[in-house]
């Protein structure tokens, strides 16, 4: 589908099968996934969803309805937009469930409220991730052109690149509450004046010159660098919604306007330089230096377990709890083992296609596999995975036991990676921003070549062959409901 006409028609027939507009309470998306929180989770015909023309499948996780739609999801999502009386985030931060809170269970509700605090992480985090990748490819290049002598590290254009690459980095705080605040339903522009506030010039020359703010016995409380920081913003983000609806019940709408903010930005600023922040920013380094000391202790091991069963959170959707673990590394450390040998998963399912697509006589195969190699080549696995690896099976075996080789050799010779971005296009990710070109560059191009060869290879010899027929799914019972939403 490439013309606007199609993605209306496909929007309209999703919002239909999905079980109306009346069972829509909220609709997000990620890179490849419409996200739906439904009001009732028995309505849709995922069969029949399954059966449009663009659609790769249909997910239910997080206490979510994820249709997959693929690279065309942003589109897609805006024809669903506009076809809805919501506005773009609309919705409640916390859905409709099942069962009344009251009537939720303990695992109910610590269920319940893990998926939100994820929800609203990865809906921070989510929609700046292919800029975080943009410019972590640019420090690559420059480091590559500051280490070739093309340019110099003290000249103008060292200072406008360096600029673009860091530009990302140094505003995270804003970014990150501007999106946590929309995906809270709070006030965006509010919140992203708290995270200017804690990067603003003055308060980073205090942290950096190791200023307290203030003593009290013996307990100091410095100043700290908020740039490359999360965590501090999302609790921020929330602080802002519930101070600013509590602060609404009793200002009188003749002040509120100028009162609130002021009010807002002191309170919500102050408790986040003294308090929240350097717990939060302490926690991340944990988290940060945690990770990094299970790798030390055995990371080919690690490595082989966490990519062997990586994609497997990617067909659930899960996966977007793990990628803010990357941007802490990122932010805290400069650097993410761990999002190196996840890049190797994405390669092993871009190799599975290709195999199948290379191995295939049949041409409309063919086409789904070479399209759903060279998405993953550029960084996304739905379309393979779910084109091809998942609808015959041996495909995405082929590719998890290809995925565990490459983690397990990327800790074996200690991989580093330095953007968030992963698989051949990915490559210059793998740059030392600091020394250019180093042995690490040529052991990840290395093992990406050893994980696509075996992906490829055992696809070719025993994981496709066109006497196989994709997975149907059994035929169910028709839901009297659903058969009249269909009408």
């Amino acid at each position: 589908m490439k013309n606007k006409k199609d993605y209306r028609t496909l929007a309209s027939d999703i919002i239909r099968l999905v079980g109306g507009e009346g069972n829509i309470d909220k609709v997000i998306h990620c890179v490849t996934r419409l996200r739906f929180y439904l009001k009732d989770e028995t309505l849709p015909d995922s069969e029949r969803i399954k059966e449009l023309k663009g659609i790769m499948g249909v997910v239910e996780a997080g206490g979510q309805y994820q249709v997959v739609v693929g690279p065309a999801v942003d589109d897609i999502h805006k024809e669903v937009v506009s076809q809805l009386s919501l506005s773009d985030e609309t919705g409640s931060e916390d859905p409709p469930a099942a069962a009344p809170k009251a009537d939720r269970t303990f695992s109910e509700k610590v269920r319940h409220g893990f998926n939100t605090l994820i929800g609203i992480i990865t809906g921070a985090v989510m929609p700046i991730i292919s800029i975080l990748a943009a410019a972590g490819i640019i420090k690559g290049l420059l480091a590559v052109l500051t280490s070739s002598n093309i340019i110099s590290d003290t000249g103008t254009a060292y200072l406008i690149i360096n600029a673009m690459a860091d530009a990302v980095f140094y505003f995270l705080p804003v970014l990150v509450g501007f999106n946590a605040a929309k995906r809270l339903d709070g006030n965006p522009l509010l919140t992203a004046v708290i995270g200017g506030v804690i990067i603003h010039p003055t308060i980073l020359e205090a942290a950096n010159s190791d200023v307290s703010i203030l003593s009290i016995g013996t307990v100091d409380f410095p100043f700290l660098a908020y740039t490359y920081s999360i965590f501090p913003m999302i609790l921020a983000a929330w602080m802002v919604k519930k101070l600013e609806e509590w602060l609404k019940t009793w200002v009188s709408a003749y002040i509120q306007a100028i009162f609130i903010p002021i009010a807002v930005i002191g309170i919500v600023s102050t408790i986040t330089l003294i308090l929240t922040g350097p717990v939060l920013i302490g926690f991340s380094s944990l988290l940060a230096n945690g990770l990094e000391s299970m790798l030390n202790l055995n990371a080919p091991i690690f490595g082989a377990i966490i990519n062997g069963f990586y994609q497997l959170l990617v067909i659930f959707g899960l996966h977007w709890g793990i990628i803010p673990i990357y941007v802490n590394d990122f932010a805290t450390l400069g650097y993410s083992y761990l999002s190196a040998m996840v890049s190797m998963t994405i390669v092993a399912q871009g190799g599975a296609a290709l195999g199948v697509a290379v191995k295939t006589k049949k041409a409309d195969i063919k086409e789904i596999g070479y399209a759903g190699a060279f998405s993953a080549f550029c960084g996304i696995t739905e379309p393979a995975i779910y084109g091809i690896n998942l609808r015959f099976r041996r495909p995405f075996i082929c590719a998890s036991i290809a995925s565990a080789l490459g983690g397990f050799l990327a800790g074996l010779l200690n991989i580093n990676m330095w953007s968030i971005i992963g698989s051949i296009i990915g490559l210059p990710s793998f740059i030392d921003p600091d020394n250019g070109i180093t042995a690490n560059f040529w052991y990840a191009v290395l093992v990406t070549a050893i994980t696509l060869f075996v992906a490829f290879g055992l696809t070719y010899v025993w994981g496709y062959n066109d006497r196989m027929e994709m997975e149907k799914k059994r035929e169910k019972p028709k839901n009297p409901a659903k058969a009249d939403l269909a009408k």
